[in-house]
């Protein structure tokens, strides 16, 4: 059991430190509404994995190419209208120093709603945590709730601390958050076009 539970921590640190569409968005709500406010956004995989679980390891892997070309099409326009968001912020940015008010279900919810249309995620569940998910529980199912639990208890930790480090970051000064604000903007504007662009080309 230990090896599946080490297994889990190891690539639950790999998912949350790996940049992606889903850490951009949590950036840009820390330094827009604040760390306190943001922070039941790494609760989001909890709401939305359980569906992209069940379907990456049953059914994505069988997928016919063009079903996977929409998903990255879906995604990508969503990441880019996160983009826009971010970047209407941006260019507003003493308005939102206030931190306009958003309750954390809306939060949560906007954050699984970015995850589960990430391509990322889907493609991670299926290569990599897939797999050996599949393998822990069959040879027992202890295993396989052993490495979730490894996953995603990790996942949600280094989620916090993404938000609250730049949250924390944010504070220094209205240069700096501007800064962070308009690079987190990009770096949405970058995924979403990417996976448009996957969508498109394939």
């Amino acid at each position: 059991m230990w090896v599946y539970i080490f297994q889990g921590i190891g690539l639950g640190f790999a998912a949350a430190s790996q940049p992606g569409p889903f850490q951009a968005f949590l950036i840009s709500q820390s330094l827009t509404r604040g760390w306190k406010r943001s922070l039941p956004a790494a609760l989001a995989p909890l709401v939305s994995d359980g569906p992209i679980i069940l379907l990456c390891v049953f059914v994505l892997s069988q997928l016919p190419d063009w079903l996977q070309r929409i998903m990255y099409i879906a995604g990508g326009l969503f990441i880019l209208y996160l983009a826009y968001g971010t970047f209407k912020s941006w260019q507003s940015f003493e308005e939102t120093l206030a931190h306009p008010e958003s309750t954390g279900h809306q939060t949560v919810l906007k954050a699984a709603m970015t995850n589960l249309l990430s391509p990322g995620t889907y493609l991670f569940w299926t290569l990599v945590s897939g797999p050996i998910l599949l393998q822990g529980w069959r040879e027992t199912p202890s295993n396989g709730l052993a490495f979730l639990a490894g996953f995603y208890v990790t996942l949600i930790c280094g989620l916090a601390a993404i938000i609250i480090v730049f949250g924390v970051a944010a504070k220094l000064g209205p240069k700096l958050n501007r800064i962070l604000l308009g690079t987190s903007s990009i770096a949405l504007f970058c995924f979403g076009s990417y996976q448009l662009w996957l969508g498109l080309a394939g």
